[in-house]
């Protein structure tokens, strides 16, 4: 590009997705090319692809041919970054081009069209705005290509006419609004990776080869982090041990102000090694084995005593209070009896795991939740059967339980949504691609509630449910939390009807 700047050459560039090029990109790119001599063209490639659930549909290689085949194209560019801006500095162009729907650097919601112009501004170009015509592409792909099922397809349809795009944002926006209280047991996500080198030659077991660890926020904390994004008044309230190492980890996640833990000598903080392959791009994680750090006792009286005057000296103050009970010591029954009691609005998710596997069930555990989540284990737990119908089922706890909403989420095959009085809502899983599905589930539960709490319809809720856990199974466990501006991308994308 510098020789050709040096050469008097007029750079313009223009970047995008271009997922299917159409007439409004053509149109774009000659309008483009007419303002200068050299039209360099930049493409998002696949990784940071942002436009919801199975996108982009056609692949680096496809989308970068189609713009190169074009004749006002100079230059296509592959960029492997979330933003144009590298590309920018990179390329230095006179004028950058983009869309008549992004006059408002505010438009976009990921917010990237404002470093976009930082950058320009940095290499002294200029922004123009361009699209006599303009089309949108996430429809034409919903409409026209199998991105989805038909079934999912029709459901997306059913929420975008009751609530379409900008009232969708308008919905998300407000739960800035609703003060949240986050109560359950702390988990931190251990994740070894290691290379499986064979069978050791004596005792014929696997031996492996360390490759690197990571410890990651689970649990309760990983619901507060989903909540995070979402509104700014959310609180912590848990309990975990006083290991040296404890506190260091926990600032990574979490300000001081934004939790109430309760720390002691008499409990360990409960951990959850996995050790795992090596992350292969397109294929889910391989898991190999796990080791948990849980006590077997009670935490004591005393314990439970300091986390319940946490408990009753805050829960007045919050809308939605999220009961998230993995069954590690935290949530015994003086404290569900008094949560119950005295939550505005009382979302819960009862979980089973390895370590309470029969003993943590729902309605033997719980009187009461405006809303729940829980999957297939957890309900045929509930159900005390084998052969039952989920529908029927879900229907039957909401009643036990007075519940406004429930869930039953049943991974890759579709998950069920009752409200009373409604017929049960079906809705398909988004994401067909899965890294690691530890964690969807608590991401579904959190921005779930948020609807829960918010009165929405069960098919808007299911929506915003299905979509946080959608972005969830493309993450390995909760490396990361649910990102609102991400989430609403894919949104506009999955209501793009």
């Amino acid at each position: 590009m510098a020789e050709l700047r040096r050469a008097g050459k007029k750079i313009i560039q223009c970047h995008g997705t271009f997922d299917l090029v159409h007439a409004g990109h053509i149109i774009h790119f000659e309008e483009a090319k007419a303002l200068g001599d050299i039209l360099v063209v930049t493409v998002t490639s696949d990784k940071f692809v942002n436009k919801g659930p199975g996108r982009p549909y056609f692949k680096d290689q496809i989308r970068s041919k189609c713009l190169s085949a074009l004749a006002c194209v100079d230059y296509v560019v592959l960029v492997p970054y979330p933003t144009a801006t590298e590309a920018i500095n990179c390329i230095h162009p006179h004028i950058y081009c983009k869309g008549q729907e992004y006059p408002d650097p505010d438009n976009g919601v990921t917010g990237n069209l404002r470093e976009d112009m930082d950058a320009i501004r940095s290499v002294g170009g200029e922004i123009r705005y361009l699209g006599s015509i303009a089309f949108n592409s996430a429809r034409l792909l919903n409409q026209h290509f199998d991105t989805h099922s038909r079934e999912l397809k029709s459901f997306c349809r059913k929420v975008a006419a009751v609530c379409p795009p900008a009232e969708f944002r308008r919905i998300v926006e407000q739960f800035a609004g609703l003060r949240v209280l986050v109560i359950g047991d702390v988990i931190f996500d251990r994740y070894t990776t290691v290379e499986v080198q064979g069978l050791t030659s004596k005792n014929r077991i696997p031996s492996v080869r360390f490759i690197t660890e990571e410890t990651q926020a689970g649990g309760a904390l990983a619901v507060f982090r989903h909540i995070r994004e979402f509104t700014p008044n959310a609180k912590l309230i848990s309990l975990i041990g006083t290991e040296p190492w404890v506190e260091t980890h926990l600032r990574t996640f979490i300000a001081p102000e934004e939790e109430a833990i309760v720390r002691t000598p008499h409990f360990t903080t409960v951990v959850k090694q996995r050790f795992v392959g090596p992350q292969c791009e397109g294929k889910e994680l391989s898991k190999h084995f796990s080791v948990n750090f849980i006590d077997r006792n009670h935490p004591g009286e005393e314990v439970l005593k300091a986390v319940m005057e946490r408990i009753a000296g805050l829960i007045d103050q919050f809308d939605l209070v999220l009961a998230l009970d993995f069954g590690h010591g935290l949530l015994e029954d003086i404290i569900r009896d008094y949560v119950q009691e005295r939550a505005g609005f009382l979302a819960v998710n009862c979980q089973t795991n390895s370590n309470n596997f029969g003993f943590n069930i729902l309605n033997r555990r719980y009187t009461r939740a405006d809303s729940f989540t829980l999957d297939q284990t957890e309900i045929t737990l509930a159900v005390g059967r084998r052969q039952f119908d989920n529908g029927k089922e879900l229907t039957n706890l909401c009643k036990t339980l007075g519940s406004r909403y429930g869930w039953l989420t049943l991974g890759a095959t579709e998950t069920l949504g009752c409200q009373p009085g409604r017929e049960i809502c079906t809705c398909l899983p988004f994401e067909r691609i899965v890294v690691d599905t530890l964690g969807a589930g608590d991401a579904f539960c959190s921005v779930a509630s948020l609807a829960a709490a918010s009165g929405l319809p069960i098919e808007v809720a299911t929506f915003i449910g299905q979509l946080a856990g959608a972005q969830a199974v493309g993450i390995v466990g909760n490396a990361e939390p649910i990102r609102k501006a991400i989430f609403l991308e894919d949104a506009n994308s999955m209501l793009a009807y």
